[in-house]
């Protein structure tokens, strides 16, 4: 619907308002509708209810709704929590029935890494969207991962949680490496069901790879990229700005890529094993070469 409406021109010399609203199927209120910013109170339980899906993301809505109000003092009733949750992207992890079979217009593939052994870097790149709070509105942050060596390749950050937002972050990932993935894996979500985001797959020849419909536990490694990212930096920070979130996102990706180790890589950075001949960035100074410089 946003995109019909803008193509609504207000001082069109032939055709009024009406007219074009008409011919776009739009209604006639909507030419004048000025969006309401998010309230103060909104913002700040999406803030707490991220932390909570943090911690654990089995917890529905009745659940939310004690934890706010025994643990936070917020009275909020259950239909607002659903509402919250679904604009956040937020799903509750929980055994399901099979009463429905998906139609045809979003195909799911099927996941191609069980049993699978993942032992070079881009045999197999991940990707998910995740919920960003900011103190006067929210975002959405999509990464791009090597599973191999859990090295970010590209991200990206759009206040919309649309197919575009993925799609920028596949092409910073393919730019700034040159590779191409031998798989992609992704959860059930409608960016990546989506006709747009599979013909790019195809067109680069990857095989697709889906999780299990609430099974977060296929994607585990950048479930834990989230997990970090959000309480060492987003919530620490707290960028007022998108500007400010991605200069604090790029310094920080930086230095998860570059200087921190991990124990999954046996101590070794995520960019050391992706490419061992790339030339190591010294991203933070060391203290006894601050130390020789101030003295």
């Amino acid at each position: 619907m946003r995109d019909r409406f803008e193509l609504v021109e207000k001082k069109h010399p032939d055709l009024s308002i009406r007219r074009q609203c008409k011919l776009l199927g739009l209604a006639r209120s909507t030419a004048g509708y000025q969006p309401v910013p998010e309230s103060a109170q909104n913002l700040h339980i999406k803030r707490l209810m991220d932390e909570l899906y943090l911690i654990d993301p089995c917890r529905g809505s009745r659940s939310m709704v004690t934890l706010l109000r025994r643990d936070y003092g917020l009275v909020v009733n259950r239909k607002r929590v659903q509402r919250l949750r679904r604009e956040m992207g937020l799903e509750t992890i929980y055994c399901k029935p099979r009463t429905s079979i998906p139609d045809d217009g979003h195909r799911k593939y099927p996941y191609l890494l069980r049993d699978l052994a993942v032992t070079r870097p881009d045999q197999v790149w991940c990707t998910d969207i995740t919920y960003v709070p900011m103190p006067g509105g929210s975002s959405y942050l999509c990464a791009v991962m090597d599973w191999y060596s859990k090295k970010v390749l590209g991200w990206a950050v759009s206040n919309t949680m649309e197919t575009g937002l993925c799609l920028e972050a596949l092409d910073n990932a393919l730019a700034n490496t040159g590779k191409v993935p031998e798989i992609f894996n992704t959860d059930q979500g409608c960016q990546f069901t989506s006709a747009e985001w599979i013909s790019r797959l195809k067109e680069l020849e990857i095989k697709i790879s889906m999780d299990g419909k609430g099974r977060w536990m296929d994607n585990v490694f950048i479930e834990r990229l989230w997990r970090s990212v959000k309480y060492e930096n987003i919530y620490l920070f707290e960028h007022p700005t998108i500007i400010e979130l991605c200069a604090g996102l790029e310094e920080w990706f930086e230095r998860y890529n570059h200087w921190r180790p991990h124990a999954a890589n046996a101590g070794e950075t995520p960019a050391m094993i992706y490419d061992p001949e790339e030339p190591r960035r010294i991203v933070i100074r060391p203290i006894n070469d601050t130390l020789e410089r101030t003295a």
